[in-house]
């Protein structure tokens, strides 16, 4: 049994239907990338995982619990949490704030203050920039800042969503080294991106979206060798 298994869901906004019966399994350990251009679907994906843009049909199961009709609170309860497109992190509170709001639903505090240390062990620039205002920090120090915060929710699953979206080269490689780490130390991740480059280097296997649908699926070493997936996504 995958960890997570998606299964012909079908996803809209309003009346225009986003998925279209997209099928997709995340085992356990894995790093699994979503690889697609801009209205495929990808984003949409992981809110549709999270709670946040519920399918209308399909199944989404998780360990083997069925997450339909799932509050979006619940799922992360039950270790879903989500670094979302944008970072979205609350700019008036400080960078510990903000880490510590991303375990807002745990019970064990006695474990937060090594949780705490584990981001900053991953994320030095935070701890560096501890007591400062979130909204003050560049686009790539929010960037870290919002994968640190989903990680303070102890995940099994970690949903990354554009981790490289409007961040400076250098700050891009470091935050997809640190993903690597992530996925190491043992956290199962399912990444949405559009540099299908670095998405192909930290990943195991990758799903290709086209307007809501799985177009391809296969290892990404295989991916990055196919001519379509390189003519469209790889910049050959």
């Amino acid at each position: 049994m995958a960890l997570l298994e998606v299964s012909d869901i079908h996803t809209f906004y309003g009346n225009i239907e986003a998925l279209k019966g997209i099928s997709l399994t995340v085992e356990e350990g894995e790093c699994v990338t979503l690889i697609g251009s801009n209205g495929a679907g990808k984003s949409t994906t992981l809110r549709s995982i999270s709670g946040l843009t519920p399918p209308r049909q399909g199944s989404i199961r998780f360990e083997g619990r069925e997450l339909a009709e799932t509050a979006p609170q619940e799922i992360v309860r039950r270790g879903i949490s989500q670094s979302p497109e944008g970072r979205h992190v609350f700019p008036r509170m400080s960078v510990r704030e903000n880490l510590e709001l991303g375990a807002y639903l745990r019970r064990d505090s006695d474990k937060l203050a090594g949780d705490l240390d584990r981001v900053f062990d991953l994320f030095p620039r935070l701890q560096e920039r501890e007591r400062q205002k979130a909204g003050t920090m560049s686009g790539g120090e929010q960037q870290m800042l919002a994968i640190g915060r989903a990680l303070m929710a102890e995940p099994r699953l970690l949903l990354l969503d554009e981790p490289s979206m409007g961040i400076a080269p250098i700050l891009v490689e470091r935050i997809y080294e640190t993903i690597a780490e992530i996925n190491r130390q043992g956290t199962t991740i399912l990444l949405v991106e559009q540099n299908a480059n670095f998405a192909l280097d930290v990943s195991s296997r990758g799903y290709v979206l086209e307007t809501g649908t799985v177009a391809l699926t296969d290892e990404c070493a295989a991916l990055r060798t196919n001519p379509d997936v390189q003519k469209a996504y790889l910049g050959a």
